[in-house]
Formats: C-alpha cells, structure tokens, sequence
C-alpha cells in the first residue's frame, strides 16, 4: 500500500488585514505538520500551534515539530501546553523531542513544568516517556545542572467534554470525535479568544458532535482522507478508509458548521502502485461537487491570522 502526497496549488482567501502574532490580541494558527505515518519531508506529522495573545498553544506532536518551530522562530520551550486529539503514535512521537529538547539550551531552556492536556491516556504516556529517558535526564541533571523542575511532566486529564484550559481569555473546549470503535479516545478542540475561535478536529470521521462544537467558527481545520473509486472496496483501503472523514463528508460538516475558513490537513490518500493515491487537486474537487464556502488545501507551515474582519492566508514559510 503506498500513501502519496502530491501537491495541489488552490487558496481562498478572505478578508483580513496583517497582523503580527506577537501583537496583544493575535490570534494566529500555524499548521506545522499536515503528514502521516508516511515519510514526507514537506509534511511532516501532525502538529498545529494557535498563537493566542500571549499564549502558545500546540495541538498534537507528530514528527519534527522542534524543526517546524525553528522555522517560525519559537524554541520549544516556549509552548505552554500541549494537547493531545488521541494515541496514534503519528500524533504523539514528537513528544520526546518537543518536552527534552525544551529543556535543554538548544531549545530555550525551560525552567517549569512540560504542561500536557489530553484524554485519559496523557498520565500514562508521560510517566512511561519519563521511565524511557530516566538515564538522559539523571546525566544532565548531573553534568550540566539543568533544572529538574524543566523536565518534570504536568498532566491534566480529562474523560468528557468540556472546557479542559483556560487563561488569559483563551478558552479550549475539548469534544469527542469519532475514529472508530476500536480508537478511543479520541478528541478534539475548540479554541476561542477575543469573539474569535478555530477548531481542530483530531483524527475523526463524520462526528455530529464536532459539528455541535463547529458552528460558525472562524477557522475550522480538519483532517481528510481520500482514495480512487477503484479502491474504496479494498479490504485494507477500507479498514483506514472508515476511520477518516471523505470528502463528501467534510463537505457536509462544512455546509453545516458555516466556518469563515475550512483547511484541510493530516491528509491519508491511498493508492497502489496501480492506482495512485488522489492528490491534494483530486480531494478539492471532490469537495467542491458539494460544498462551494472557503476552502484551503493545507500545507506545512501555513498560517491563518483571525482578525475581526475575516481570516488571512499565509503563505508557507521556508
């Protein structure tokens, strides 16, 4: 089975006026990874920062997420809190890297607690990352002083929906998603600041319960997957298949929530050495058959700027 990415040049862009994500009352999502389990150096694992006033909130921990920061300007050390949409280990292998790397110099050096909000789960999966890397952390500790309190975890966990964080006017609300019987939990998350919001969907198909927590937001990002006809009755297809949103169904979420901006990311598209995967192109017009509103193709290290007038696209920074 062979997942291919291939690259489609389509942008909606609303109105809005640039703004500097630093500035008091920005608010600002970065798509940092848009990949999979596949290698892919310009998607790499799924990541998304929400820069909120003050505030930098990151979504999921795929692959190379301290590399896609560096190319925003921001060490790791300066995330806040990282939240967790579920355990697929494409979501979360970043971890390790995100919270030590944060410790260390290198990364900005941080001197509190790596806050992780996430499902039942969250607990177990950073005592276990601590038990992997007890000998790296005792060394540094030891040979160049490095603050224990930097490296120390501090879990939040949650079992339902509802507010999970809030501070400093930012608000995130966490909802249950729909990946399948068998992937539980599996969530994801309203963000709401200054009479703006996005939301992030986490790995899902067709939820009722994300469109509930998505009407009429600004910014709605939401994973896709999508195959050839040819393939949607194979046996493995189908199996990934019905744990992911199609298009058809995104463009039902869509026409349903009314969101300023929707943006695809986390894109699964299958194909066989006989029948390639659809591209990025292929997923647009799909959508498009059904849902004609504000459409973004993804990709890494594209922004949004939610401004009060509408939603600026930036392009991928290099």
């Amino acid at each position: 089975m062979i997942i291919k990415r291939i690259v489609a040049a389509t942008f909606i862009v609303l109105s809005g006026t640039a703004i500097d994500a630093q500035a008091e009352n920005a608010f600002r999502v970065t798509l940092l990874g848009t990949g999979t389990p596949l290698i892919l150096p310009d998607r790499l694992g799924p990541a998304t920062l929400v820069e909120a006033g003050n505030l930098k909130l990151l979504f999921d921990a795929g692959r190379g997420v301290p590399l896609r920061l560096a190319q925003v300007g921001i060490s790791p050390a300066k995330i806040d809190v990282l939240f967790i949409t579920h355990y697929h280990s494409d979501h979360v292998h970043g971890i390790p890297d995100l919270w030590l790397t944060g410790w260390l110099q290198a990364g900005g050096q941080r001197t509190e607690a790596f806050h992780v909000i996430g499902p039942t789960g969250a607990k177990n999966l950073m005592t276990n990352l601590e038990r992997a890397f007890s000998s790296d952390i005792s060394m540094r500790i030891a040979d160049q002083d490095l603050p224990p309190a930097g490296v120390t975890p501090r879990v939040d966990e949650f079992a339902a929906d509802g507010i999970v964080y809030e501070r400093d006017g930012v608000r995130v609300t966490a909802f249950e998603v729909d990946h399948g019987a068998a992937i539980k939990p599996a969530y994801g998350y309203r963000i709401d600041y200054g009479g703006r919001s996005a939301l992030v969907s986490g790995d899902t198909r067709f939820s009722e319960n994300l469109i509930r927590n998505g009407m009429n937001v600004d910014l709605l990002v939401h994973a896709i997957a999508g195959s050839k006809p040819e393939l949607m009755q194979n046996p493995i297809m189908r199996v990934i298949l019905d744990h992911h949103t199609l298009p058809p169904a995104a463009a039902v979420v869509f026409n349903r929530t009314k969101p300023k901006l929707a943006v695809y990311t986390h894109f699964v598209l299958l194909g066989t050495p006989k029948v390639p995967a659809p591209s990025t192109t292929d997923i647009f017009a799909e959508t498009r058959e059904t849902y004609s509103g504000p459409l973004q193709i993804g990709e890494d290290l594209m922004s949004f700027d939610l401004t009060e007038t509408g939603v600026k696209v930036n392009p991928p920074r290099r």
